[in-house]
């Protein structure tokens, strides 16, 4: 905020508290010309209005709700670009990745931030917990309730925003309960995915295909899952699938290596409608997975993966 503008809210945050506190002050006098508990001559529908003074306790409840409001002011930031004399934020402003956040922690260690403070008690009090669940093996942990019940949690916060809060996924956001992978489906493969992420490199095929080619793979394609489909197409699509078996295979069956899906099976992640496997062809994807190391912690991440491992395991 400009100090012009910092200016303008702190002149006009006093002028309103001056005008609250005033008009207060003159509604305690009487002014009507009436004594106190007099009737005032107004009559309506045979209510009287009477003379009385503002209540004792509404009067005493504003003036401490008025000098707390003063206060809290001065402590708090509130007013402008004015920090408050407790030097206190909610938390660090202004950070743009993940290393601006730490080096923030580091840098206002002296200062009361509340956000860091509440990670700080949160780290001291759950920490030992998760060092101690860190230790099991994921397998072992799959099956523990409490283990479970933390692994549920950290994914409601983190992971439901695009896989859903039953884990099931949506168009471009894989569903966690099938046993359908495209890096892998074993403990160590979700871990390394949530540790380090993925970048998806499924890129695009007009150019080198056309229109007709990529109408000619994508009937291919949909054929190697069973599909009715135009079988002059297919067949011409076949020669040409070899530039893409270099990541799905000759069969079509994928390669956890790339994170290439098997085409056979029928499970799409953008939908298997001819539509929807023609742009994926023409277009390309580029679905990216954010890594979870830095933001989690591997500790939080071992029990994440747990908790994962689990959504696709029969109980």
């Amino acid at each position: 905020m400009t100090t012009f503008w910092s200016i303008w809210v702190i002149v006009l945050t006093i002028a309103c508290l001056a005008i609250c506190f005033g008009l207060l002050v003159w509604n305690l006098k009487n002014y009507v010309g009436v004594e106190e508990n007099e009737t005032c001559g107004h009559e309506f529908d045979g209510i009287e209005e009477i003379n009385n003074p503002l209540p004792k306790w509404w009067t005493i409840m504003f003036f401490a709700t008025f000098v707390w409001g003063v206060v809290y002011l001065i402590l708090y930031p509130g007013m402008g670009n004015f920090k408050g004399v407790l030097d206190w934020t909610s938390s660090n402003q202004g950070v743009l990745n993940i290393q601006e956040s730490k080096d923030a922690v580091i840098a206002n260690a002296d200062k009361r931030v509340q956000l860091d403070k509440e990670m700080e008690a949160a780290e001291e009090r759950f920490g030992p917990v998760f060092q101690q669940f860190a230790k099991q093996d994921i397998k072992d942990l799959a099956t523990n309730e409490e283990a479970l019940e933390i692994g549920q949690r950290l994914f409601s916060q983190n992971c439901a925003q695009c896989h859903g809060s039953d884990a099931r996924g949506g168009q471009g956001f894989p569903n966690l309960t099938d046993n359908d992978w495209l890096y892998g489906g074993s403990p160590e493969a979700i871990k390394q995915t949530l540790l380090h992420g993925r970048v998806a490199a499924m890129p695009a095929w007009i150019d080198a295909l056309g229109e007709d080619g990529v109408k000619e793979v994508t009937a291919y394609v949909l054929s190697l899952s069973g599909r009715t489909v135009n079988q002059k197409d297919a067949a011409a699509g076949q020669t040409k699938f070899a530039m893409c078996a270099a990541c799905h295979g000759m069969d079509g069956k994928g390669n956890y290596a790339f994170g290439a899906p098997n085409l056979t099976d029928n499970v799409w992640l953008y939908g298997g409608s001819q539509r929807a496997v023609e742009e994926t062809l023409r277009n390309g994807r580029a679905g990216v997975m954010p890594a979870w190391k830095d933001i989690l912690g591997e500790d939080k991440v071992h029990i994440l993966t747990a908790y994962v491992y689990s959504l696709s395991q029969d109980k």
